[in-house]
């Protein structure tokens, strides 16, 4: 059965902007002389900016202000951010779900400006569009807050809702959110207790009952 309300998790897994991501906050790091951890993407997907500066400041010796950074990293994300694609499948579905009144928004823990220039990037924007940043929250993911936001603005019940992120931050913020989680992440992996991982688009339409 479609459910009354499907709200999205936007990098990752509405757009394919986490090699973006990482890109950019590599060459954010090298301008200030510090090399990237071999590991960086593990330990920043899913995860807002502020947690990601101060694992910077306090491992790795970063010393900009928060404001400085987040401005050179986006310096660097921005024109990048025009050769973004859709995750193959998703928008396809998102669309679908609007053509049947299905309640959506996109859930983010980007920061505003970034969430508006990926949705324009792929064209996934219009009169009335949901959308939940980081700044419209007082606790981001994996709080359930950002999710809780976009079910009350929806009118929506949350245990009537599915939350969908590729990333374990992202569905722990579902979760806790009292939502049917679907966990689709870019490479198979588990996901946490509860959540339904999903392998494909063709799973996750199956699971929307599409």
């Amino acid at each position: 059965m479609t459910p009354k309300a499907v709200f999205w998790d936007m990098d990752g897994t509405l757009v394919d902007s986490e090699p973006l991501h990482e890109a950019a906050l590599v060459a954010a790091l090298r301008s200030v002389g510090i090399a990237p951890p071999t590991n960086l993407h593990e330990r920043v997907l899913g995860v807002a900016a502020w947690p990601v500066y101060e694992m910077l400041r306090a491992e790795f010796g970063l010393d900009l202000p928060f404001d400085d950074w987040i401005v050179r990293k986006y310096d660097h994300y921005l024109p990048l951010a025009e050769t973004l694609k859709p995750r193959p499948g998703a928008i396809e579905i998102f669309n679908e779900l609007r053509e049947r009144g299905v309640e959506q928004a996109v859930v983010s823990n980007s920061d505003r400006l970034i969430v508006d220039a990926n949705l324009r990037a792929v064209g996934l924007i219009y009169p009335g569009m949901k959308t939940i940043s980081r700044n419209d929250v007082r606790e981001g993911k994996p709080y359930p807050e950002p999710f809780l936001r976009a079910a009350h603005l929806a009118e929506v019940d949350p245990a009537q809702s599915v939350a969908v992120d590729d990333s374990l931050t992202g569905a722990m913020a579902g979760l806790a959110a009292g939502m049917r989680t679907m966990f689709w992440p870019e490479a198979p992996m588990a996901g946490p207790p509860g959540a339904v991982v999903i392998n494909s688009a063709d799973e996750l339409r199956a699971q929307l009952g599409l």
